[in-house]
């Protein structure tokens, strides 16, 4: 398929600017691949599509507070960092994104932070906006990390949430199972969980297991090629253990459906399956980009947001969904007011 195909006319207002008041009471467009039916719902009202025995699968990535803003050396020129990936820990190295990058050369150092700060290091040029720098810290590696955590704001996108950041990002920025730190990025379909949904989850039987992914920018990277088979996507860091596989390829053995929360998940099984289908135990990298046609061998449902234009995400839910299905749902959500990005609504897809 053509990356134009992935263009459609997303009015302005209907990108969420702010999450919904309650977790699970975003709306719910659930659709029917077998049927061709499409249902309006609420959120929470999830669970009357799964029974007893029936496998959820979460992203249990948690974000850090990866944006920080500091001044240049010298000049007093204020820099944004965003924080991509730590490559080593000894030596406080990171992969950063810097703006405006053409202030920026090797040498230079950063200031974050009043007299008790962090200063960083410029030692390379990785991309046109790609820095790796060393922080410059004597103290204990926790108190570093500590600093960072506080000097840090969390890095809700700014291309799709045009605000400035308040208190109550930090919470709903996160899902409530969040634990692995280390995404840049929350994995959004399971923003929609609640702790009481998924205790009525246990109640009926439900069950739940985790992957972890931990998202990085490459989700929000634009796609420049018009042959989609052409794009190169970033690599992220994957974990399943053999728990998650055995409960997974248990249900698929008890013809039990199969949920993956969230096109990050959807990444992370699909990158580890065997040729019949079963979900393998994976503790590596994934650059897997799922575009139609793609036949999906491990989920049988699948829960994501309503997607911006021509992202990546919109193609892997079109990919699962098929996407004649998909990109008629998306003009019916305009017309029916659902709320899409990051803070935006949700659909489940049987």
């Amino acid at each position: 398929m053509k990356l134009s195909e992935f263009y459609y006319n997303l009015q302005k207002d209907r990108v969420a600017q702010w999450p919904s008041k309650h977790r699970d009471e975003a709306r719910l467009m659930v659709l029917n691949r077998a049927t061709r039916k499409i249902e309006h719902r609420i959120f929470k009202e999830v669970i009357d599509y799964f029974d007893d025995g029936d496998v959820f699968i979460f992203n249990d990535t948690k974000v850090f507070p990866a944006r920080l803003y500091g001044n240049k050396e010298k000049t007093g020129a204020q820099i944004e960092v965003f924080l991509l990936r730590e490559l080593n820990r000894d030596n406080k190295l990171w992969d950063v994104l810097v703006d405006p990058a053409r202030k920026i050369r090797i040498g230079n150092k950063l200031y974050f932070g009043e007299n008790d700060g962090l200063v960083a290091e410029v030692i390379d040029n990785t991309t046109s906006r790609g820095r790796t720098v060393r922080f410059l810290y004597d103290g204990p590696y926790e108190e570093f990390k500590e600093k960072l955590l506080e000097l840090g704001e969390t890095p809700i996108p700014k291309h799709i949430i045009q605000r400035p950041v308040e208190v109550e990002d930090k919470e709903r920025y996160q899902t409530i199972f969040a634990s692995k730190e280390g995404a840049v990025a929350a994995p959004t379909a399971g923003l929609h969980f609640s702790r009481e949904l998924l205790k009525r989850f246990e109640i009926k039987g439900i069950k739940k297991t985790f992957v972890t992914l931990h998202v990085g920018l490459g989700n929000f990277r634009q796609v420049e090629v018009e042959d989609l088979t052409k794009h190169k996507t970033d690599s992220e860091q994957v974990i399943i253990g053999q728990e998650t596989s055995d409960i997974v390829n248990a249900a698929k053995d008890a013809h039990k459906r199969v949920c993956a929360v969230g096109t990050t998940v959807m990444r992370a099984i699909e990158t580890s399956v065997s040729t019949q289908g079963y979900l393998n135990p994976y503790e590596g990298w994934t650059n897997k980009f799922l575009f139609p046609p793609y036949e999906f061998k491990v989920p049988s449902a699948m829960i994501t947001n309503f997607h911006l234009p021509l992202s990546t995400t919109l193609m892997t839910a079109a990919a699962f969904a098929g996407y004649d299905f998909l990109m008629d749902a998306y003009k019916l959500a305009q017309k029916e007011k659902y709320n899409f990005g990051t803070y935006g609504d949700a659909m489940l897809i049987l």
